[in-house]
């Protein structure tokens, strides 16, 4: 029987009190515990970038990622994501785009895209394709996503948002 741990976190802006197996991951945690399906198992490897989330700020794979390492930090899953107005502008650019195919990769791609967006990668092609290269996609040849995400950047630093 698995050694039992009480994590506490910001899960997209409310508190959050869950106790968990010390061997699960992040993503089983999201999807299983927490009812946050929009965050997909792709590999369960870390190398296809479908369980992305927002550990602080920052871009991670769920999936590699312990729930007990989520104790004390601000997690923004995708639900996160499409309840926050901030973002209407990156959702809206995969759509315009063309961007969401399947749907599969989506999520992931859209916190990427936020990722990317705030760290200012500007509207370079070439920053964002490197900046997606752990976000693995079948239908869009990633074209798309780019697109929409330099459309993103492009809208954002028109509106002056810094």
């Amino acid at each position: 029987m698995p050694l039992i741990h009480e994590v506490a976190f910001l899960l997209n802006g409310s508190p959050i009190r869950v106790s968990v197996p010390v061997t699960m991951t992040a993503l089983e945690m999201l999807r299983g515990s927490l009812n946050m399906t929009g965050t997909k198992l792709g590999c369960g490897e870390g190398e296809c970038g479908a369980c992305s989330v927002l550990v602080d700020g920052r871009s991670m794979n769920s999936c590699i990622l312990l729930a007990v390492e989520c104790d004390g930090r601000e997690i923004t899953s995708i639900e996160g994501l499409a309840a926050d107005p901030g973002t209407a502008g990156l959702r809206r650019a995969f759509v315009d785009a063309g961007a969401v195919q399947c749907g599969f990769c989506t999520p992931g791609m859209v916190i990427q895209g936020k990722y990317l967006l705030d760290a200012q990668v500007g509207g370079d092609r070439a920053a964002i394709s490197r900046g997606l290269e752990g976000n693995l996609c079948r239908c869009t040849g990633y074209q798309k996503v780019i697109d929409a995400i330099e459309q993103a950047i492009v809208s954002k630093e028109g509106a002056g948002d810094d």
